[in-house]
């Protein structure tokens, strides 16, 4: 029982590159969370609090040190 192989030629499928034009909602929305995420680590206590309390300071203490802010 002899059965011959052949090679299996497959279409490489044509890449479609995206336009700025479907990637600039999504780039600003991720800029947007971004730059509150870095106030919310970086800026979040004492005279520029928007949140009163240390309940954010605590959560995010880790995350400052690790990025280099001081905070105490």
């Amino acid at each position: 029982m002899a059965q011959t192989a052949a090679p299996a030629t497959a279409a490489v499928p044509a890449i479609t590159p995206i336009s700025l034009k479907a990637i600039a909602p999504w780039a600003v929305f991720f800029g947007i969370l971004m730059f509150v995420l870095l106030y919310f680590v970086g800026a979040e206590q004492g005279a520029t609090a928007v949140i009163s309390g240390e309940g954010v300071h605590e959560w995010v203490h880790d995350g400052r040190h690790l990025l280099g802010f001081p905070c105490h």
